[in-house]
């Protein structure tokens, strides 16, 4: 049987839900080669974006995400700390440099920044990731305009904030805060003039047509994402979701193949979960146009391949790492 490219909507053209249900439905092999053509018109396809998260305040956070093993209200056993100084994580932003990543993040378990005086702090983190010639993203929960605005002033590039899933099975995963608190925060971050970096996490618990649902809502946003982590659950003791099945990896590649048919500009970033991947399943979802990882022994509180393990990867794959 022959496979037949059936071409995208032009960039201009708006995504619809059943367009994206179309594709759900195509042969995965098709899909791919649909999505790869894709990817080469808009990225080098021998490039991967090599990203390096720092955890700058772990544990204690007041929101009840049921994924997130640093909910305060969850015993997850993790480590607790608060923010770092400039010095460690000029030494930690240096050391990824080293290791090939051009971009620096930092998470903060907040559900807000709680005040001014910690806001000022990760400022001077940013600017000192930012004087190295790093890109700098960071995510620290719920922002408000003002908030946005000093972040802008301190040469942040982007901003994380994913919506996780879809509008319709979100409060089955978090009641702590509502869908539109997370637009209004992309919202804020994007009239900023900061990038907005927002996606989500597979293996929730949600259905097919939630994920579609996610990705159509990505495509909604007034200002769509330059980046798009999709990430795996990986399920952790303690967590309302510690006994959830793991993501089918070909469940992954469809999703990086939708999501780059229907966000054709946009970094697709393989984030938590890889550790479960396998050498073939990374290169179907690089195929697919996933263009980006992040590198690391972890993933701010689960286990993530290292940087070893990540160079080896690339070199059998013909990949090399994106430049500044």
């Amino acid at each position: 049987m022959s496979i037949t490219l059936d071409m995208p909507p032009s960039p201009s053209a708006p995504i619809t839900l059943e367009q994206l249900r179309h594709w759900a439905a195509m042969p995965l092999l098709a899909l791919v080669l649909q999505a790869a053509n894709v990817h080469r018109q808009w990225h080098n396809p021998a490039e991967i974006q090599l990203c390096t998260l720092s955890n700058i305040k772990s544990g204690n956070c007041s929101e009840d995400c049921a994924y997130c093993p640093q909910s305060v209200r969850y015993n997850t056993g993790i480590e607790t700390w608060d923010l770092p100084t400039v010095d460690v994580i000029k030494a930690q932003a240096q050391a990824a440099k080293a290791n090939g990543s051009t971009r620096f993040c930092m998470g903060a378990a907040w559900r807000t920044p709680p005040h001014q005086t910690a806001m000022d702090h990760v400022c001077e983190l940013v600017k000192t990731v930012c004087d190295l010639g790093m890109e700098a993203c960071v995510t620290l929960g719920m922002l408000t305009q003002p908030q946005a605005k000093q972040l802008k002033a301190a040469g942040l590039t982007a901003y994380n904030h994913n919506i996780d899933t879809s509008p319709a099975f979100y409060e089955q995963i978090i009641t702590t805060r509502t869908f539109e608190d997370r637009l209004e925060t992309l919202k804020n971050v994007a009239e900023a003039g900061i990038q907005v970096c927002c996606g989500g996490i597979l293996g929730l618990g949600e259905t097919p047509e939630h994920r579609l649902e996610m990705i159509y809502t990505l495509t909604q946003l007034e200002t769509p994402p330059e980046s798009v982590p999709i990430n795996c659950l990986v399920p952790v003791d303690g967590t309302p979701l510690e006994n959830t099945p793991p993501v089918e990896p070909l469940d992954l590649v469809r999703i990086v193949a939708m999501t780059r048919l229907a966000l054709p500009s946009a970094k697709i970033r393989l984030s938590a979960g890889r550790l479960s991947l396998s050498e073939e399943a990374h290169a179907l979802a690089f195929l697919a146009g996933a263009n980006a990882i992040f590198t690391g022994e972890t993933l701010l509180t689960t286990p993530n391949p290292g940087e070893n393990h990540d160079r080896a990867l690339l070199d059998k794959l013909g990949l090399v790492p994106m430049p500044a």
